[in-house]
C-alpha cells in the first residue's frame, strides 16, 4: 500500500503532528494529508520567525504540502515548551474540530546542542540540558495538555518519534550521553503512555525512521534528493537511507489499521511496518535500515544495500 492523494483512509481524522516544520515530522504530516487526514502541522519556525535551528522551512509550507497532498493542513506556531502554547492549541482544535485522533510527537530542534561524541564532562551543560528539555520536556506537556481530547475517542493513538530501534539503542552508544539518553527516552515515553491509554481504549507507539534523508542531511552531503546518490562516494553507507516519506507512510498505515493498538508500548521502524503494511518509499523500495545498520556497517562491511531495501 502506498499512500498517495486520492486516498481517503483518513478520511475525518484529526491530527496534530508537533515539529512538522521540516524532516520526520513534514513527512508524517503530508503523508496523513494524502490519507485524507485533517492536520494541525505546529513548529516554531514561520516564514516571519525563524527558530533556533535557523532553518528555512517553515509550518506554512508543511501545511501547505498537506492541503495538496489531499487533506487539510492547518499551520500553528506553537512553542512546546510552554505550556500556555500547547494549552491553547488543544483548545482550539477542541473548538474547531471537537476530536483529536492521532498525536505525532516529533518535536525535536536539539541538532544544534549535540556535541558529537563529547563526554559529560566535556559538554557544554547548559546545551545539553536545553537538548533534554526540547527533546523530552516537549513531549511530556504536549501529551499533558492533548491525551484528555484524544481519550475522548477510543482508538486514538500517539506516536512518538524517536531515533534508533529498542534494540539497537540498547546496544550502541548514540553521538553523546544526552543525545543517547534522549532518544531512549522517547522510547520509554511511548512504553509509559500506552499503559496509561490502555484503559481509555488508546495506544502510544514510537516510532523510528531509518537513516533519513531530511533537509539538513541532503544539505549536509552537499545533494539534493533529485541526485543524493552522489552523497555515496564519501559516504558508501548512505545507500540505505530513506526519504521523510516513508516514515509518513508507516504513520498513515498505522493510523488506518482497525488492529492498530496491537503495536501499543512498542518501538516500531519505518522499514518494519513496511514489511507488515507494504507500503514503500517514494523509489519502490523498502529500505531496513537499522537491520543493515547493525548487520553491515556496524560489523565494517562494504556497503551494499542488496537484501536490505
Amino acid at each position: 500500500m502506498n499512500t498517495t492523494a486520492g486516498n481517503t483512509a483518513l478520511k475525518g481524522k484529526v491530527a496534530l503532528v508537533a515539529g512538522a516544520t521540516r524532516g520526520t515530522g513534514r513527512g508524517i504530516a503530508v503523508e496523513l494529508g494524502a490519507a485524507g487526514a485533517t492536520v494541525y502541522c505546529t513548529g516554531r519556525t514561520t516564514r516571519e520567525r525563524r527558530s533556533e535551528m535557523n532553518r528555512p522551512e517553515t509550518i506554512e509550507e508543511t501545511a501547505e504540502l498537506v492541503t495538496r497532498a489531499g487533506g487539510e493542513g492547518i499551520a500553528v506556531r506553537v512553542d512546546h515548551l510552554e505550556p500556555e502554547q500547547v494549552r491553547a492549541l488543544v483548545e482550539r482544535i477542541r473548538c474547531e474540530r471537537g476530536r483529536l485522533d492521532l498525536l505525532v510527537n516529533d518535536i525535536w530542534g536539539g541538532d544544534p546542542l549535540a556535541a558529537w561524541d563529547t563526554p559529560i564532562w566535556k559538554h557544554p551543560l547548559d546545551d545539553g540540558l536545553r537538548l533534554l528539555r526540547l527533546a523530552v520536556d516537549t513531549h511530556l506537556i504536549t501529551s499533558h495538555h492533548a491525551l484528555p481530547l484524544l481519550t475522548e475517542n477510543p482508538g486514538g493513538m500517539v506516536v512518538e518519534v524517536t531515533d534508533g530501534t529498542a534494540e539497537y539503542n540498547a546496544a550502541n552508544y548514540r553521538v553523546s550521553l544526552f543525545y543517547d539518553l534522549a532518544k531512549v527516552s522517547v522510547s520509554r515515553l511511548a512504553f509509559s503512555q500506552a499503559h496509561e491509554l490502555r484503559p481509555h481504549g488508546c495506544g502510544a507507539v514510537a516510532l523510528t525512521p531509518g537513516w533519513l534523508r531530511s533537509e539538513m542531511m541532503l544539505e549536509h552531503y552537499g545533494v539534493t534528493e533529485e541526485n543524493w546518490r552522489d552523497a555515496l562516494v564519501g559516504e558508501p553507507h548512505f545507500v540505505i537511507s530513506e526519504t521523510p516519506a516513508f516514515a509518513g507512510r508507516a504513520v498513515a498505515a498505522l493510523a488506518a489499521d482497525d488492529d492498530r493498538l496491537r503495536w501499543s508500548g512498542q518501538t516500531l521502524s519505518s522499514g518494519q511496518l513496511a514489511k507488515v503494511y507494504g507500503f514503500t518509499d517514494v523509489d519502490g523500495s523498502r529500505p531496513d535500515a537499522w537491520r543493515y545498520l547493525d548487520e553491515v556497517q556496524s560489523r565494517g562491511l562494504h556497503a551494499d544495500a542488496t537484501g536490505y531495501r
